[in-house]
């Protein structure tokens, strides 16, 4: 494979995790480069970030076609276009269709603001996440690479790394500390992908 492998980064919200990547491919911790963004979301920031990158963007929406495999099929036509090798979801809040699941398996990457299996699976995203972790008087939470599969947060863990919960955290402030590992961690987790060490 070449040195660069060519990314495609899933995303629904701001994208701070895509700026990470972005960046780790710019200054040579992630042997790959972001070769295009897709949200399902056109207001998104992250499709900002991208086109600051200078990088494509697509905004994918199921409901903006006839059919769903109609939909799948433009999509995979869209990750063909560009050479797609992996997939990295950087706070994408749909499921990927099976086609690309099926394609791009033991390639697709997700980043998790939990030390999984705890408090994943439908629904919990984002500040819910940490809601629970506060509410539940967990000592610990942090971040979780995990590969995707046609379930939630249920794919191999890939790296994960802890941070302590403070007796005085509200959901902000534990989101915070997580998201600051979460940047250190998913180029990490990525270049190891695309260069083998997880086999």
């Amino acid at each position: 494979m070449n040195s660069k492998a060519k990314i495609a980064v899933f995303l629904s919200g701001g994208g701070t995790n895509l700026q990470s990547l972005i960046d780790a491919s710019h200054d040579g911790r992630l042997s790959g480069e972001i070769a295009l963004v897709i949200s399902n979301h056109e207001e998104a920031y992250g499709l900002q970030r991208a086109t600051k990158a200078g990088i494509d963007t697509f905004v994918y929406k199921i409901k903006n076609y006839e059919t769903k495999e109609e939909a799948h099929t433009d999509l995979m036509a869209m990750l063909e276009q560009y050479k797609i090798e992996y997939i990295a979801l950087a706070g994408y809040l749909k499921l990927l269709p099976p086609p690309v699941i099926k394609k791009f398996k033991n390639r697709i990457t997700n980043i998790h603001p939990a030390l999984l299996p705890k408090y994943g699976g439908k629904g919990m995203y984002g500040h819910n996440v940490h809601e629970a972790v506060i509410a539940n008087g967990e000592f610990e939470s942090g971040a979780t690479v995990h590969l995707v599969d046609e379930i939630y947060d249920n794919g191999r863990i890939l790296e994960q790394k802890k941070v302590p919960v403070q007796p005085d955290d509200t959901s902000d402030s534990l989101a915070a500390r997580v998201l600051k590992i979460e940047h250190e961690l998913y180029p990490l987790a990525l270049d190891n992908l695309i260069r083998g060490k997880y086999a």
